[in-house]
């Protein structure tokens, strides 16, 4: 294959999967500023980001078309930078949703959304890379967005909320974040994310349990590997004074294995437990510490602001 026939080939993906998402986008004014959304489920309801409808209650919203609507705020959860909002009038069908959690670095991806108010924008690159950490705009210091998609297509001011889909235009993320020249950052669609935006349709908010501890991903020595089936907990760095954890008695090196007897291999794993149902409630977690495992019970409270 030469360079011409590549970059046809190339040039096809990417125009297949502008052509199918582009429509299921829209361009959504508000207040305060502007940003994108994707239309995911039906009766006109769109997925966007939090920090897009800010304090707002809603907005007018443009599709490729030039279809102009009403929209109203649904929900929003600053913590994953999620929100949904309802459109009054006709809205396209929903966009075919992926799954993030496949995607593998390298991979080619498909930014849609409204940079600079240019509504039906397209940009194209790769994943740059898969489990990032975003930090997030909320009244607590220290708060990140988990597993978070680093990719090189081109996003400005106004992509957020809008759709990052792979190659068979699937929408895989919701752009969020210009972090750089090059560097973009999307949260993911995976099965926390689903549950996010299901809690928001029903509730209109998502109550989150809070533990206390900030951990990094590490690997279990051999021995305990082979006696528990596990290769990697999750080593605790700081543990936050008078919170659950501490209360527990957790401590800064201690490796976590399992919380409430699921097994814990990062943040992800932390972060798809602690919602509303465990709030209140006793949780096993068994910890590495000098070589022996050992078990404390940390009562959750709820995650404010």
């Amino acid at each position: 294959m030469d360079d011409t026939e590549a970059l046809d080939a190339y040039s096809r993906s990417v125009s297949s999967v502008a052509a199918e998402v582009t429509p299921h986008v829209a361009s959504l004014r508000l207040a305060r500023g502007s940003g994108s959304a994707v239309v995911f489920a039906e009766d006109g309801y769109l997925i966007t980001n939090a920090h897009v409808v800010g304090t707002d209650s809603g907005g007018v919203a443009t599709f490729a078309d030039g279809t102009e609507t009403d929209f109203l705020v649904i929900g929003a959860d600053p913590l994953s930078d999620l929100a949904v909002v309802r459109v009054r009038g006709d809205a396209p069908p929903a966009a075919r949703l992926g799954d993030a959690d496949k995607l593998v670095v390298g991979q080619l991806v498909v930014a849609v959304g409204s940079p600079l108010g240019l509504a039906g924008s397209v940009t194209a690159g790769v994943v740059s890379a898969l489990g990032r950490s975003l930090p997030v705009r909320t009244r607590r210091a220290g708060r990140v967005i988990e597993n978070v998609i680093q990719t090189d297509a081109a996003l400005n001011p106004g992509n957020s909320g809008g759709a990052l889909a792979d190659s068979t235009g699937r929408v895989v993320g919701v752009n969020t974040a210009v972090a750089g020249i090059g560097l973009g950052m999307a949260v993911p669609i995976n099965a926390t994310t689903r549950r996010i935006v299901d809690t928001l349709l029903v509730e209109g908010r998502v109550r989150r349990a809070y533990l206390g501890v900030v951990g990094v991903p590490a690997p279990l020595p051999e021995e305990v590997a082979e006696r528990t089936g596990q290769r990697a907990g999750l080593r605790v760095v700081e543990v936050v004074p008078g919170g659950p954890a501490a209360r527990a008695g957790l401590h800064a090196g201690d490796l976590v294995l399992t919380v409430g007897r699921e097994r814990v291999r990062d943040a992800q794993d932390i972060q798809r437990l602690l919602f509303a149902e465990v709030i209140g409630t006793r949780l096993a977690v068994t910890v590495l510490r000098s070589g022996a495992m050992v078990d404390v019970v940390a009562t959750p409270s709820e995650l404010d602001g």
